[in-house]
């Protein structure tokens, strides 16, 4: 959606319930039809030249490969009836000739189902896509990032093709907004092709995680390793069932590729997942949407609740009785000499510890006046926007990356202030270190909150 308002497009989106695109950033810009595909849509296409097909019901009740049929044939009836010149859809790869899995299967049915009425269809088929939201990328993310020895079926030896998600959405762009007929079926790929098992590799490497080991047994079956990922990962176990039993066809770019046809040229699998991986951390400091490269990796609103990587939080909130300025005037003043407001002794105990592993400790310590990129004790000002909001990247020693973020808004003649530590694991370590902090974060962040508000509120209203 971003990437075709980005081009000026005139953009309708078809939701059975519109509210739930109130959080996009996008949701200004572009009209909303309420409606379903398997309902009555023709009156939503009507003054349409494109219809982008992104529907997948996979993992949806027993039934669903048959739903994804009668709703492809009536949403290319309804473009029929509607005058759309185009129907652009993402389908999957997998050789027309090979038995496929049901899930690869129902990917080219519904192709097929939309080029039934003679609309002219763009189908771009992919593999495994690189980038949040994908499932597959979901999948391959936790089960990664959590284990560092892997039970694995034979499938781990599959080979496949991955594309960054950024490809995939400049393809579909190109694919809308290209003129002349460009109808027909094509096979979409980075350059890399890589077995599962290398996948996984490649992913921990990029993620500078321990190299991870894989046994291979011959006796793990589709059902039991769904169930494992549905234990390991969020990745839903039905929708895990339905993508594990498709891991054992061979997903790579034959004859009929779209290198020629667009002027795409895939990045390779490094460059994806490294990009994927700096877009997903939560704790960025949030860019513009036209910075296509990196918007198109991170997770949004409209994303899959499963998406985005693991990332821990404790949030608190308070209300201080004085302006925003004046607290954000007593939260620019925490660290160095003045302390973090509660439990200066975990504090520096912790700062001992971090130097103890090399880190930098409390040692630092502060200027006088922050700015962006400045050290603040074991923390680096990442985001300084007075009177709103102080966000602290940890420079610490940690098996991952965390946040210290205050924001602050007008609540009445007081200000609403909300604490946030968000803590990115890094593996099964990442998570176990979080596990055991949390019982000294049930004193510290709380009592660190309270202390700020008490500061203010003993100061009283700061004159302006």
């Amino acid at each position: 959606m971003p990437a075709l308002v980005e081009r000026d497009a005139e953009v309708r989106c078809l939701a059975r319930t519109p509210a739930k695109l109130d959080a996009a950033p996008w949701r200004t810009s572009v009209q909303v039809a309420r409606g379903d595909v398997g309902g009555d849509v023709a009156e939503a296409m009507k003054g349409m030249d494109v219809a982008v097909y992104l529907v997948h019901s996979i993992g949806q009740g027993d039934g669903w490969a048959l739903r994804e049929q009668r709703d492809a044939e009536n949403f290319a009836r309804s473009a029929a009836q509607a005058g759309v010149r185009r129907i652009v859809y993402l389908g999957g790869l997998g050789r027309d000739e090979d038995v496929l899995s049901k899930h690869l299967q129902s990917r080219h049915d519904v192709g097929r189902l939309l080029a039934s009425t003679g609309v002219e269809v763009v189908e771009l088929r992919a593999g495994v896509i690189i980038g949040s939201g994908s499932a597959s990328f979901e999948m391959l993310r936790y089960l990664v990032e959590v284990l560092p020895v892997m039970v694995t079926p034979r499938w781990v030896e599959t080979r496949c093709q991955p594309i960054a998600i950024a490809d995939i959405v400049d393809l579909l762009v190109e694919a809308v907004a290209r003129a002349g007929n460009v109808g027909g079926i094509y096979e979409v790929g980075g350059p890399d092709v890589v077995t599962y098992a290398e996948m996984m590799g490649f992913y921990a490497e990029v993620a500078g995680l321990a190299r991870r080991r894989l046994v291979r047994v011959p006796l793990l079956t589709p059902g039991l390793s769904s169930h494992w990922v549905g234990l390991v990962t969020p990745v839903p176990v039905p929708l895990a069932r339905e993508l594990v039993e498709s891991l054992v066809n061979e997903v790579t770019v034959g004859e009929r590729s779209a290198t020629e046809a667009f002027s795409v040229t895939p990045m390779g699998l490094r460059e994806a997942i490294s990009r994927a991986l700096a877009a997903t951390q939560e704790g960025n400091v949030p860019t513009s949407f036209v910075d296509a490269d990196l918007v198109a990796f991170r997770a949004v609103p409209t994303d899959p609740e499963w998406s985005g990587g693991t990332v821990l939080k404790d949030v608190r909130r308070g209300t201080a009785s004085a302006e925003p300025q004046a607290v954000f005037g007593a939260l620019e003043q925490i660290g160095g000499q003045k302390g973090w407001y509660s439990g200066e002794w975990l504090w520096r105990l912790r700062g001992i510890l971090d130097q103890l592993l090399g880190g930098p400790g409390l040692r630092r310590g502060r200027r006088s006046k922050l700015a962006v990129g400045d050290a603040l004790d074991f923390w680096r000002v990442q985001d300084f926007v007075p009177p709103n909001r102080l966000r602290l990247h940890a420079e610490m020693r940690l098996p991952g990356e965390a946040w210290l973020t205050w924001d602050l808004e007008p609540a009445g003649s007081g200000t609403k202030v909300t604490q946030t530590a968000l803590f990115r694991p890094r593996g099964l370590l990442g998570r176990l270190y979080w596990l055991g902090v949390a019982p000294f974060h049930r004193f510290v962040f709380p009592g660190m909150l309270a202390g700020l508000l008490a500061e203010v509120d003993a100061k009283g209203q700061a004159p302006r």
